[in-house]
């Protein structure tokens, strides 16, 4: 019996300590982030990866320049699980009305442009979706699944922003622009209450 136990107790102690199991947000090289804010009633919050710098140099521009986010592909918004976005009540984002709910929030990142793309799926790695039949990875970003749709012109901040960050201003009492930040780019995308 002594023996049954100390096996249970060593394999277990095995599997615990294994670096595969390790999926702890807070020891991620990326940690979870979150912005939140209330707009009247209206409460809005954005769950995402919070990736650094680190030693990399181009983040957003060419793909042939080996930029780590390239201009014109759909972009999960941070690190690990695809940005999620939840409204509790209709809000207008750009003058486009959003349903209260949960979205995955992907960018497409232009020199001029960003596309900000609010989507429907949910429980995405990134824009991948694992089969649970499989165990394998598949695509999970489809355009079709995109519930609103807005662009915004980017903007180059004076500092460095060395880790990516996803906050609120508020821009009037039932309204605020939700703002991207990473390196020395600042995207913002306006949000007001809807009528």
């Amino acid at each position: 019996m002594a023996i049954g136990f100390a096996l249970l107790l060593t394999s277990l102690m095995v599997v615990e300590g294994s670096p595969s199991q390790d999926l702890h947000p807070s020891r991620r090289l990326s940690p979870m982030g979150m912005a939140r804010i209330m707009l009247g009633d209206t409460y809005i919050r954005v769950v995402y990866g919070r990736p650094y710098k680190r030693r990399r140099e181009n983040i957003f521009g060419t793909k042939e320049s080996g930029a780590l986010v390239p201009f014109g592909e759909i972009w999960r918004t941070g690190a690990n699980e695809a940005t999620e976005i939840t409204v509790t009540h209709d809000v207008l984002v750009d003058g486009k009305r959003l349903p209260a709910g949960t979205y995955s929030l992907f960018t497409t990142p232009g020199p001029d442009k960003w596309t900000i793309h609010f989507n429907s799926a949910l429980n995405l790695w990134g824009t991948m979706r694992r089969n649970p039949e499989t165990g394998k990875f598949e695509r999970g970003y489809f355009p079709e699944n995109d519930v609103v749709v807005v662009t915004a012109v980017p903007k180059t901040l004076n500092e460095e922003v060395d880790q990516f960050t996803i906050s609120f201003e508020r821009t009037g009492s039932d309204s605020a622009d939700m703002i991207l930040r990473w390196i020395k780019t600042e995207v913002r995308v306006p949000m007001k209450l809807a009528k």
